[in-house]
């Protein structure tokens, strides 16, 4: 392997763990560290009329997230990066949620794929943009969603 091969493939386990740390902030009710991987300028989709632009926007629409859930559960596979420069990457990836919520009703899950813009900013990746698109759901809260695009 060439150098530059090596140094892509630690960007991209770099990435990758960003991605994984968030689910974990995300798991663990700690949306003051979920914030720190995004730019100041994001934008957040999770569903038509769900999302945010910009930090402080998307700061507010992860209030409340202890109250609502009693814990959840974020499983990510199938990675796979795209590089459009050295500080900046297409990501593509694979997400099932688990909701259990502080209401009583039945668990919520979620089957779905995240499409993010990172950037490298001060030797960190962060998000630039982060989009979720639904396959499917089961007792899910959120009706609306932005779909996967699969061709009919």
């Amino acid at each position: 392997m060439t150098d530059s091969q090596i140094s892509q493939l630690l960007e991209q386990q770099a990435i990758e763990r960003m991605m994984f740390e968030y689910s974990y902030y995300l798991d663990m009710n700690d949306p003051t560290s979920m914030a720190t991987l995004f730019v100041d300028d994001c934008e957040v989709s999770y569903a038509p009329n769900f999302g945010a632009v910009g930090i402080e926007a998307y700061k507010k629409t992860l209030d409340g997230i202890g109250t609502f859930f009693k814990g959840t559960s974020h499983h990510n596979s199938n990675v796979v990066v795209d590089f459009v420069s050295e500080t900046e990457a297409d990501v593509r990836s694979i997400v099932l949620a688990v909701h259990r919520y502080t209401k009583e009703r039945p668990d919520g899950i979620l089957y779905g794929q995240y499409f993010d813009r990172v950037v490298k900013v001060d030797g960190q990746w962060k998000f630039k943009r982060r989009e979720l698109r639904t396959t499917m759901t089961t007792d899910y809260h959120v009706k609306a969603s932005n779909p996967i695009g699969r061709l009919e």
